[in-house]
């Protein structure tokens, strides 16, 4: 069972992968984004670390309604509403449990998927965070190590695609060819359930 101690812990090693990988992630963004990605989202994730430094939510849900918060107030462009409000409706989702099975997690990381999709408009196969996020999704109930290796899977198939959301979009084909920069970081925050210690 992930107690809301599992739950800081993925947070602070998104926060340290995303750190790690903020110029390869401002790099992919580079030329079919704002060249900001990785800067924005390492800006995010510091804020979310030292909110979870000062205070301990005692709940897995808690843990992530408040970093979806720290997110949506200190990221700009739209991967902070993005990434936050994936967070916090998975925060909403596990409720008020102590402790959440991975099946859980599954179930309610599914619900944020399908709120950042209703937010973005985004679908499967638009070249988005959403085509690294949901073959996760299906995979975490085998493992988190499965759902990892989807979750990269995901973000590399979004190379040949065109973008068809987000500002990548208004570069019509000249969007093919380049790996996303928000699937990219979103295979990182799933990646970082298996160094959280997840099974």
């Amino acid at each position: 069972m992930l107690d809301a101690d599992f739950f800081r812990r993925w947070m602070t090693a998104t926060a340290a992968s995303v750190d790690r990988e903020a110029e390869r992630l401002t790099a992919l963004d580079s030329p079919i984004g704002d060249a900001d990605h990785g800067s924005n989202l390492q800006r995010g994730f510091t804020a979310v670390r030292a909110a979870l430094e000062k205070e301990a939510p005692g709940t897995p849900g808690a843990v992530l309604i408040l970093a979806g918060r720290q997110l949506i107030s200190t990221v700009g462009g739209a991967s902070g509403p993005l990434y936050g409000t994936l967070l916090r409706r998975t925060g909403k989702a596990l409720g008020d449990a102590a402790e959440v099975g991975a099946e859980q997690l599954a179930e309610a990381l599914r619900a944020g998927v399908q709120a950042v999709m209703t937010l973005g408009g985004a679908a499967p196969g638009d070249k988005t965070m959403v085509d690294a996020l949901l073959p996760a999704v299906e995979a975490l109930s085998d493992s988190f190590a499965a759902a990892r290796a989807a979750a990269e899977e995901g973000a590399l198939a979004t190379t040949p695609l065109q973008a068809r959301k987000g500002r990548a979009s208004y570069l019509g084909e000249r969007s093919i060819g380049h790996q996303d920069p928000g699937a990219t970081s979103a295979a990182l925050l799933i990646a970082a359930l298996v160094e959280a210690g997840g099974e």
